[in-house]
């Protein structure tokens, strides 16, 4: 299965890609935004995002990965919970999906999640794993990167690109 959940720190995960539960001026800020900077080099990685920022609740956008190894990190800005009625769900969904889009269009072979908008911002984890769940594997579905033009042997689902959803709590 191309979607693995692990109980790892995220920032000493050997992937092309780690993705930064960010906030949207892609500060640097506590939890595990605060430990990917500070594993990177926190300088660094914010001379790279003040070039980036400011992006919208949703978006992704990648720097270099730094002292990583890690060769990206991907900053997507999640939703902050409101209750649930504020659209948080599709805002969830678009910072899966577009950093896995994005991953993709940098050639990664293998990405790694944290729970995105479960610390701070207060989305409800189980709900927040649901959504993770679904979005990767309806992306990891309609994205295989079988030319064949159908199903491959593997089945629907099977892909170039390996995704872990990095849970530490």
């Amino acid at each position: 299965m191309p979607l693995r959940i692990v109980h790892q720190d995220i920032t000493t995960m050997q992937v092309d890609a780690i993705v930064n539960a960010a906030n949207t001026r892609l500060l640097m800020g506590g939890g595990v935004c605060g430990a990917i900077f500070r594993a990177a080099g926190a300088r660094d990685m914010q001379e790279a995002c003040d070039r980036l920022s400011p992006i919208l609740t949703g978006c992704a956008v990648a720097t270099p990965g730094f002292a990583l190894s890690a060769r990206y990190v991907i900053h997507t800005a999640g939703p902050i919970w409101q209750g649930g009625d504020a659209g948080e769900e599709q805002l969830l969904r678009a910072c899966y999906r577009n950093s896995m889009e994005l991953a993709v269009s940098l050639g990664c072979g293998s990405i790694a999640f944290p729970l995105i908008s479960a610390g701070i911002y207060g989305y409800p984890r189980d709900a927040a794993l649901a959504v993770a769940r679904d979005e990767i594997h309806a992306f990891l579905a309609t994205n295989n990167r079988n030319h064949s033009g159908g199903q491959s042997e593997q089945g629907v689902g099977d892909s170039d690109c390996s995704v872990f959803l990095a849970l530490y709590r």
